[in-house]
């Protein structure tokens, strides 16, 4: 799973970096908006709005603003039409890419994601052309020196992972998405911190990138994709080994 954990981690380093500039604000607004559209106002009896919530206060976004959101989303107050899709696309070397798109204009929307494809030399593709190869999961990141392997293990199966890998200096743990609250509620008890976790689009297969140029250039992808206001979430297969990794900057 070295992969994801790469891919991960640079994600989660972006979105330090987006938080202290409020752009993920902007995304997480649009999170809540949707999820309180589509499940109601009621953060415990709406498991994607509570996620939302919890982005936003990660995010250190203001409590009024939150809950001005929410309601935005119920129709208390007036707010923008929001259409959720999915892009899917190949990026260099064949990576298998998948957009999570949340958009007032998919007019607007459809080009410039086809463009960043593009520019990087990927392609957009058909639906289905890539969804197949992944499978949604709940997602932690938890670095190495926050626990040990077995105390990890024991704690995290019993409270419904899947699964626990060891990427060295961080621990990747994957559950179903509907055991995903609980086992965050179980590592938070056990007083062990994670850096993520979050619903994510897990590859079942990698495509191995053994040049620093191919790889350099798939990271450049993802993150121009991830840096686009529509978009809220970006999955790919792709797997840079640890000497590959070294030789490029992310």
């Amino acid at each position: 799973m070295a992969g994801h954990s790469h891919f991960a981690n640079i994600q989660h380093k972006k979105a330090k970096l987006d938080a202290k500039r409020g752009k993920v604000w902007t995304k997480v607004a649009r999170m809540i908006i949707q999820a309180a559209r589509a499940g109601g106002g009621d953060v415990d009896g709406n498991a994607s709005l509570r996620l939302a919530v919890e982005k936003a206060k990660d995010a250190n976004m203001p409590r009024d603003t939150i809950e001005r959101a929410i309601k935005k989303g119920t129709g208390e107050l007036e707010g923008e039409s929001l259409e959720e899709m999915i892009y899917e696309g190949y990026g260099p070397n064949g990576v298998a890419i998948m957009c999570k798109i949340l958009t007032d204009n998919r007019n607007r929307t459809a080009p410039e994601v086809k463009k960043i494809f593009e520019r990087a030399g990927g392609s957009l593709a058909g639906p289905n052309s890539v969804a197949w190869m992944f499978n949604q999961k709940g997602l932690f990141i938890i670095p190495a020196v926050n626990t040990t392997e077995e105390n990890l293990m024991n704690i995290a199966l019993e409270a419904g992972a899947d699964d626990v890998q060891n990427m060295g200096n961080s621990f990747e743990v994957t559950c179903a998405p509907d055991a995903l609250q609980n086992l965050k509620n179980s590592l938070q008890a056990a007083g062990i911190k994670f850096e993520s976790a979050d619903l994510s689009m897990v590859p079942q297969n990698y495509v191995v990138l053994n040049d620093a140029d191919t790889a350099q250039k798939v990271i450049r992808l993802v993150e121009a994709l991830d840096d686009h206001d529509d978009v809220q979430n970006v999955s790919a297969n792709f797997d840079i080994p640890d000497d590959i990794m070294a030789k490029i900057n992310v």
